[in-house]
């Protein structure tokens, strides 16, 4: 599976932008029934995005529902999940037992329409003050997640903060999000979007933060924001060709009875070893799912 650097959003209720999402390169697609839908669209919304999921395609399908505590919720997932649904991406999640919920309903689901158990992804988004002080009860309540999201539309709304350009006052958020994933043996997270949709500069230096924080991707609502996003969540060619030299190097020293060395300047050890490992690991995987 994988990999999961990009995350494109669509208003399910646009029948062209539903149609066109698929084609912008992301590794995922996000149809959404939340935020984008107006309530009075909500439910005729869920047959237009059960059609487009069923199309051919080259990426993944997510369907983002309304949240726990919505009237909308149970019908969004008794209407999407089945033949054709990769994953549920599930906003406002503040609680374990939201989280809990939601992947019961999963996996009855799952079980009606025939489909092995656990094959529907859950995303939850955390994305308020209670969520976030929340995280190592959801993290780590033993459900179908392998990975979590960040908003910070409404975090920063929440928690009554300015979302500045820079980011730093996410600093805290995003640091809490890596930790107790990693904590919880889940993947690293999603990033939350980047809202300055013409500033494309930004975005990337958005992802290049993160990036560095820990997370292994960006979800995106802008189809040129993708090819940003992914860039910045690939390696490079010259990441590749170092970690290829640094395990290769280490290599030889073992067989020499050595576990550290110097290469162009700098000291190698296991640490080093397994990050370019993991370096080239991603390299394949993103090559293999380019191929496919």
């Amino acid at each position: 599976m994988g990999p999961y650097r990009s995350f494109l959003f669509a208003p399910g209720n646009h029948p062209r932008k539903v149609e066109k999402v698929f084609d912008a390169g992301s590794d995922a697609v996000i149809l959404d029934l939340e935020d984008a839908v107006a309530n009075d669209e909500k439910i005729a919304t869920r047959e237009v995005i059960v059609a487009a999921l069923q199309r051919p395609r080259v990426n993944l399908g997510y369907v983002r529902v309304n949240s726990f505590e919505t009237e909308f919720c149970f019908g969004d997932l008794e209407a999407v999940v089945g033949r054709g649904l990769d994953g549920v991406v599930l906003p406002m999640v503040e609680t374990a037992s939201q989280l809990l919920g939601v992947d019961w309903m999963i996996g009855n689901l799952e079980r009606k329409h025939g489909l092995d158990a656990g094959s529907i992804d859950l995303i939850p988004i955390l994305e308020t003050g209670k969520g976030i002080a929340a995280l190592p009860e959801i993290a780590g309540c033993g459900s179908r997640v392998r990975r979590m999201a960040f908003g910070a539309g409404d975090y920063s709304l929440d928690m009554n903060m300015e979302w500045t350009l820079d980011e730093v006052e996410l600093d805290d958020a995003r640091a809490r999000m890596v930790l107790a994933s990693r904590a919880a043996d889940l993947e690293p997270p999603l990033d939350t979007v980047w809202i300055h949709i013409k500033d494309l500069d930004g975005i990337r230096n958005s992802s290049e933060r993160a990036k560095r924080m820990g997370f292994q991707g960006k979800m995106c609502i802008y189809p040129p924001q993708v090819a940003i996003v992914n860039e910045v969540y690939s390696p490079s060619a010259a990441e590749v060709e170092h970690s290829a030299r640094v395990v290769a190097a280490f290599a030889e020293a073992e067989k020499a009875g050595s576990s550290s060395i110097q290469l162009d300047g700098y000291f190698i050890d296991y640490p080093i070893v397994y990050k370019a490992q993991r370096i080239l690991d991603a390299a394949k995987l993103i090559e293999e799912h380019s191929v496919g």
